[in-house]
């Protein structure tokens, strides 16, 4: 019997170890390891802040909510409104029962009020806990100076208090729907549990009542006024435009005003009613009730919208259409960045033979990549790799100055890949205190002969490079790969893993990392990591550290959250060290009118329909400090974090010069662009209706041709090279080249020497001549006996020829100069060779080895062409 007694207390004791241990695995541990993290990473401030704006927000809106159910409860509960007759307080039996349930209503109610509001102030604030960020953008926000072109509004009301409104006014308006219905019970029950009480509530109850439903209205309305602007975002008109059109202004949004109209008539008349002793009629509110449900019914009716469609928008589309589509227009051109591209009308002449000329020197060609990066990755992992468990992650392209001038190079770390060590190999000691990190990189020229074995400019674990690169720490500790964590420096003995012969320990004495100075320390991250190891290893010491998050994107998301990275971060090389470059993104998916942009992009985010490159991240290999720079002061986006989080954003000015020369126009940013571009390029109301002159991206045997880098001269600023994307685009549905486009970041208006000024130009190609694209050049390619030949033979050797991406650039002044290198890929070492390049200008097509060679034959076609011409013009005569 007396081990029953027991089993409360010892229930009790069970349910207080799972608490403590649930608080103490989920947020003891994780706590105080993030606060060491970011500590490490000199962000502990912002950690706190960033901790503290959470609490602020979603915190404060829970006690916020609970005072307001709890104050209405206590109200209701101290003054219920009775008033029994008085001869039912006679006797003091009756008196004393009347009292008690007083009482339990006005006093002992409590204990129910305040559990039920507290539940309710939580399950009513509980999205504000996953957004509240929304409000720290509406807090911090600030004016874009630029109003959207159908209410005049400015954008940064859509950017940021449009999304908080619409939370805001949803919650209130539950919690105002909830609170009147409890009251009105509250107050019901009077009538339920004492006699003789009179019909009508008390004037004190009709009036708490009155203001519980005014509030209940006037969210109500609210929230029609805020559907207002949800016409901004309609894509019903899709895919001709994207936004409201006539019969969303001139049909559905006053039928909204209508509703507000109604609503407020039908809460006036309510109101009269209720507090009305005489005269009082019902008729004003049926009629008010009537005007609502007529609104609505007309707005969830496609009977009268499909007849002005009918009989009036699609008779004159431009006409009735050709305002909004131009709203549309102008906001999707702002939203994406695209309202400042210069455009070149490019005249291009068929006898290319003076721009061959002016194009013959040797350096145009020394920057032409004939190297697609997913081909060079089999050979840089089969050449360079070395080791088992080394690994090139990607190739990256860039630019570095180099024999007397800029030059366009392919560069790739050699990242630690722990799934390669041999098997007997992997245990818990090899993985996290021997086979920590990467080592060094290679880079190659982006131009190179064919037939020839690749040149390269930084090569094997000894670093030899013979153009000039050294780097003093080559150890990469944080990069692309899918690293776990490690401990370093150990008590271990690391002989020759990572570099040459000359690297025998392979210590880590960098900055990064957290320690780990005591037991205490190593028994939280065993619990942090699930692993006991960590806390048993006597290789582990007093100077070691723990390096976690090692893989860049995974650093920076853990940072900074609500920045969306670009998928292909890439590596600088200086003398120091190496460091990863990461371009990040704000989005937003409330401008308005802007179409949205729903192309592969950004893997893993939602649509969006406003985007900036507003930050440059880098990220030290291997120390693993993370710095941030604003690339975009004007994005207001960004501007609101740089204020909340002070410190943590820093000018693009103070980003180190060795670091400035290599920032780049994003990738994927400018597919994005373009892809939007290629319809609202179209500006005129008119045109972008007939969608006569959409772009698409060119294409070869299916396959888009992407955007590329390249270095060259574009006579943007004296003879001076710089890196830009390239992308061709043709008609949709044809072969010919509408345009080619550039984007760069050099200040081609200043031509500052390190300013970064991202520009986007298009040289854009008349419609009376026609202009190749890269399939009609490559089916002249297929034509030419010589080659065709060629490729025949080569097929029949073991191995098998494949084409590469061609280089489509504006040459000179009036002509277009195609490249494309061929490939033979052994089938037995799948390692592929630079065989030959092809050079195309015109309908003339060459093949050499080299791309100077093959120019000047194609020059000497031109020539040869030109003079039988003047020949034929001679004789004809």
């Amino acid at each position: 019997m007396r081990n029953w007694k027991l089993v409360p207390a010892l229930l009790a004791l069970t349910l207080l170890a799972v608490i403590v241990y649930i608080l103490f695995y989920f947020v003891f541990v994780d706590f105080f390891v993030d606060l060491w993290w970011f500590r490490s990473l000199n962000f502990e401030g912002y950690f706190w802040l960033r901790l503290l704006y959470r609490f602020i927000f979603s915190g404060g809106v829970t006690i916020i909510f609970f005072g307001i159910f709890f104050f209405h409860f206590w109200i209701a509960s101290r003054y219920l409104g009775l008033s029994p007759p008085d001869e039912i307080l006679v006797s003091a039996d009756k008196r004393q029962r009347f009292q008690s349930f007083a009482d339990i209503f006005m006093h002992g109610s409590i204990k129910i009020y305040t559990p039920l509001s507290l539940i309710l102030a939580i399950a009513i604030a509980s999205p504000f806990y996953s957004q509240w960020e929304t409000a720290l953008l509406y807090f911090f926000g600030s004016s874009s100076g630029i109003v959207d072109p159908v209410y005049g509004q400015d954008v940064s009301f859509y950017l940021f208090s449009y999304p908080l409104y619409m939370l805001i006014q949803q919650e209130l308006l539950y919690s105002s729907i909830i609170l009147f219905f409890l009251v009105t019970a509250l107050y019901w029950l009077e009538h339920v549990f004492v006699p003789n009480q009179n019909k009508e509530y008390p004037l004190g109850a009709k009036i708490h009542l009155a203001i519980l439903f005014a509030f209940t209205v006037s969210f109500l309305i609210w929230g029609l006024f805020l559907d207002r602007f949800s016409l901004l975002y309609i894509n019903s008109h899709e895919p001709v435009f994207f936004g409201p059109g006539f019969v969303e202004i001139r049909y559905e949004l006053p039928l909204i005003w209508l509703s507000i109209v109604s609503v407020l008539a039908m809460f006036i008349s309510a109101v009269i009613y209720v507090f009305s002793r005489q005269h009082r009629t019902m008729i004003p509110i049926f009629i008010a009730l009537g005007g609502f449900l007529l609104a609505l019914g007309l707005q969830n009716i496609s009977f009268i919208p499909s007849l002005i469609d009918t009989f009036i928008v699609r008779p004159n589309p431009v006409l009735t259409e050709g305002q909004f589509m131009e709203n549309n227009i102008k906001a999707t051109l702002a939203a994406y960045d695209l309202n400042n591209i210069k455009i070149v009308d490019y005249k291009v002449n068929l006898d290319a033979s003076e721009d061959i000329e002016k194009w013959g020197t040797l350096k145009h060609f020394e920057n032409i990549p004939v190297w697609d990066r997913e081909f060079l990755i089999d050979g840089y992992q089969q050449l360079q790799g070395i080791r088992p468990y080394y690994h090139f992650h990607s190739v990256d392209e860039d630019r570095y100055y180099l024999n007397e001038h800029l030059q366009q190079v392919n560069l790739s770390a050699r990242e630690l890949n722990i799934d390669k060590i041999p098997a007997a190999a992997k245990n818990w000691e090899n993985e996290h205190l021997r086979y920590t990190h990467g080592y060094g990189a290679v880079i190659t020229p982006a131009a190179q002969d064919a037939g020839n074995p690749i040149i390269w400019y930084l090569r094997d674990l000894n670093m030899q490079s013979n153009v000039g690169f050294s780097v003093k720490v080559p150890d990469i500790y944080y990069g692309q790969e899918d690293y776990t964590y490690a401990i370093v420096p150990n008590d271990l003995d690391v002989l020759g893993i990572t570099g040459s012969d000359k690297d025998i320990t392979g210590a880590y004495k960098g900055r990064g990392g957290v320690p780990i100075p005591s037991m205490f320390r190593k028994l939280l991250f065993a619990f942090y990591q699930k692993d006991e190891k960590i806390f048993f290893s006597t290789n582990i010491s007093k100077q070691s550290k723990i390096l976690l998050r090692r893989n860049i994107v995974d650093r920076i998301n853990a940072i900074t959250p609500f920045l969306h990275l670009d998928k292909d971060p890439y590596l600088v090389v200086t003398k120091e060290r190496f460091y990863w470059i990461q371009d990040a993104y704000t989005l937003s998916d409330k401008y308005p009118v802007s179409k949205f942009a729903r192309d592969d992009f950004l893997s893993g985010t939602e649509n969006f329909n406003y985007i900036r490159n507003s930050v440059k991240i880098v990220v030290d290999a291997y120390d693993g400090a993370v710095k941030y720079y604003i690339s975009d002061a004007q994005d207001p986006i960004i501007n609101a974090y740089r204020i909340a989080y002070p410190g943590v954003f820093n000018s693009l000015e103070s980003l180190p010069v060795e670091l400035q020369e290599h920032l780049r126009y994003p990738r994927e940013l400018y597919y994005m662009q373009m892809m939007i571009y290629a319809k609202y390029h179209q500006r005129q109301p008119g045109l972008f209706y007939e969608q006569a002159e959409t772009w698409q991206f060119a294409q070869v045997n299916k396959n888009y041709v992407m955007p590329y880098y390249q270095t060259l001269d574009f006579a943007h600023c004296n003879d001076r090279e710089e890196l830009v994307m390239i992308n061709p685009m043709t008609p949709i549905n044809r072969s010919n080249l509408s345009m080619v486009g550039l984007a760069g970041t050099l200040d081609i208006e200043g031509c500052g020497k390190n300013s970064y000024k991202p520009y986007l130009q298009i040289y854009k190609f008349g419609k009376d001549i026609q202009v190749n694209g890269p399939a009609q050049v490559e089916a002249l390619i297929d034509q030419d006996p010589d080659i065709s030949e060629q490729f025949t033979l080569w097929d029949q050797h073991g191995s098998t020829v494949a084409k590469g991406r061609m280089v489509i650039i504006p040459m000179g002044d009036h002509s277009i100069l195609y490249v494309q290198p061929i490939y033979m890929i052994s089938t037995k070492t799948k390692i592929p060779e630079l065989t030959r390049v092809i050079v195309s200008i015109g309908n003339q097509v060459v093949m050499d080895t080299t791309l100077w060679s093959a120019f000047k034959k194609l020059k000497t076609k031109f020539i040869k062409s030109a003079e039988d011409a003047q020949g034929t013009g001679t004789s004809a005569e």
